[in-house]
């Protein structure tokens, strides 16, 4: 079974590498590839990707706007954003509006279907100066507590915590010697207990609140 992208990028020699890349890969499908957001929905809905490659700079509807729009029809989509710059505030907008990952263009092709595939997975791929500049982000503001935090169990902030260390479901499973089923059930009562809809924003949550 093949991993369905959809593409997202202005630029249309890079447009076209990505969709080359992609398609011409086994175990991944290029099921669509897109100058602008415009028709983003209709082409959702029609497309149907697992994954999103969303670039950060669009002309019209931004990436970062994008994502928001997306989540909120589509939340089971993940969405991996694309940045040519490390910009702390844009890359801090799209984590609050529901982006799973981050890549710089410039990363290898082999890592940027090495990421498509970990955010499949369940993973929370960024390039590791993206990683640090977002936690560092987070270390350097000064937030209350959440009150949600009081109601997880023992397990579900040891699962929440490796969600913040971006494990997969698979990785998370391993680690806590429990089934994937199990991982997902957990995950679900984090979500309704943190009133979130998607990794990412548990993740914010978490680290806002110091809830880990």
């Amino acid at each position: 079974m093949s991993i369905r992208v959809a593409i997202y990028e202005d630029n249309h020699n890079l447009r076209t590498g990505l969709y080359q890349l992609i398609d011409g890969t086994d175990g991944f499908q290029c099921v669509g590839a897109f100058a602008n957001c415009d028709l983003m929905m209709k082409q959702i809905e029609e497309t149907k990707p697992d994954v999103v490659l969303m670039d950060i700079e669009l002309p019209g509807i931004s990436g970062i706007e994008a994502v928001k729009i997306l989540k909120e029809r589509f939340p089971e989509v993940k969405v991996l954003m694309e940045t040519i710059f490390e910009d702390n505030n844009k890359i801090f907008d799209s984590i609050c509006n529901g982006a799973e990952g981050y890549i710089l263009k410039n990363t290898p092709p082999a890592l940027i279907l090495s990421s498509i595939k970990e955010i499949y997975d369940g993973g929370a791929p960024m390039t590791p100066s993206v990683a640090s500049k977002v936690l560092k982000m987070f270390k350097n503001n000064s937030f209350s507590s959440f009150k949600e935090a009081n109601n997880l169990t023992e397990r579900e902030r040891e699962i929440l915590k490796s969600l913040v260390e971006g494990m997969s479901y698979k990785m998370i499973s391993s680690t806590c010697f429990i089934s994937i089923d199990t991982v997902s059930g957990h995950i679900k009562n984090i979500y309704k207990k943190l009133q979130v809809h998607s990794k990412s924003e548990a993740v914010v949550k978490a680290l806002k609140g110091k809830i880990i």
